[in-house]
């Protein structure tokens, strides 16, 4: 018997959901539960196949058990060892490097000094800064953002450099990061499961929270919606995610990347609406049991991503022969009833040919 185990925190409708739909449609060797822990030895099994993770990035000790369970076999989603090392500034580096626009964005040292280090701890660091050429290279208005936060917790929209310095001074020890404001005319935020079943909701991050899903008109065209697919696929198979999703401003018709390193996006259905809360619980399920008849007990079961794997082997980040990222998939048959790349509400998008 395999087990698929769904690790969360406060959020109860989702994995509620995944567990009921998991053990409707699995062979009778496969099960779902609530992952429970009641110790943890080293290098030995918890006992799961697959681990679905919804809270260790909050938990630090479900995060080094996950990292002790992936080293016995089970595969956890998403990959833990990844999660702890990335962060959104480095996103970005990536996305530029792979063709996937995004806003020009600096890195910008923490107003105080961190926990244990002096003057000399900084021996490398011009002060001041070079703020000018940081200000002309953002422009204004700007946001500044935790370099690896989420949640848009401690978000800043400044309008100059007196607003910066300002603000700045409040984000006492955390290591920020400028961004260019992309003035949108269209947003979009996309779930992106297993690196190869999308869904692209339209989304307005100006509103409450409990109506951003709520978007009364249409995409603008189906070469933006191929495009912003095309672009959910590149980023999750390149950063090696199981589980994201990835938010599009577009401006004069282009979509840039604003967001696309949350790995434990928000599935509550009261917040994301029944038809994205019904795809994402489905194409999770189907994948979760994918990954368990694939698991290997004693093996690694991760999912590495294009630029891990790149790395390790030595080889060039885009192959030369690769210019464009093209990527077909279907669910099971028992999913195909909604389809796995779609606009939400109203407009499908057809896969490349």
């Amino acid at each position: 018997m395999k087990k698929i185990g769904i690790l969360f925190g406060r959020e109860r409708s989702f994995p509620e959901a995944v567990v009921k739909r998991i053990n409707e449609i699995a062979e009778k060797d496969i099960v779902a539960e609530f992952v429970n822990i009641d110790k943890v030895f080293q290098a030995e099994p918890l006992g799961y196949a697959v681990i679905i993770d919804r809270i260790s990035q909050d938990v630090p000790f479900y995060r080094a058990a996950l990292k002790n369970a992936a080293i016995t076999g089970t595969a956890v989603i998403n990959n833990p060892f990844w999660w702890s090392a990335d962060e959104k500034f480095f996103n970005n580096a990536l996305a530029i490097q792979i063709g996937v626009p995004v806003p020009k964005t600096a890195l910008i040292p923490s107003y105080e000094m961190p926990e244990d280090t002096s003057d000399l701890s900084f021996s490398n660091l011009a002060f001041p800064m070079a703020w000018e050429q940081i200000f002309e290279y953002t422009g204004f208005p700007a946001y500044m953002k935790p370099f690896d936060g989420g949640g848009w917790k401690e978000v800043y929209k400044l309008h100059d450099k007196e607003d910066f310095f300002d603000k700045h001074s409040q984000t006492r020890r955390t290591v920020m990061m400028l961004q260019e404001e992309i003035e949108f005319t269209e947003y979009f935020r996309c779930y992106c499961i297993g690196g190869k079943h999308v869904r692209i909701m339209q989304y307005e991050p100006r509103n409450p929270f409990h109506l951003r899903y709520q978007v009364d008109t249409q995409p603008s065209s189906e070469t933006l919606l191929q495009t912003i697919h095309d672009y959910v696929l590149k980023l999750n198979q390149y950063l090696g995610y199981d589980f994201n999703t990835v938010e599009f401003a577009v401006r004069d018709g282009i979509p840039y990347a604003i967001d696309f390193c949350n790995p434990a996006p928000d599935a509550e259905v009261t917040s994301v609406g029944k038809e994205n809360f019904d795809w994402v619980v489905e194409t999770t399920a189907h994948y979760a049991i994918e990954r368990a008849k694939a698991q290997v007990d004693g093996q690694d079961n991760l999912t590495w991503g294009t630029y891990v794997k790149s790395s390790a082997t030595g080889q060039p980040l885009i192959p030369k022969a690769t210019s464009k990222t093209s990527v077909k998939s279907k669910l099971p048959e028992e999913a195909t009833a909604k389809s796995t790349t779609s606009a939400a509400k109203k407009v499908p998008v057809k896969p490349k040919k």
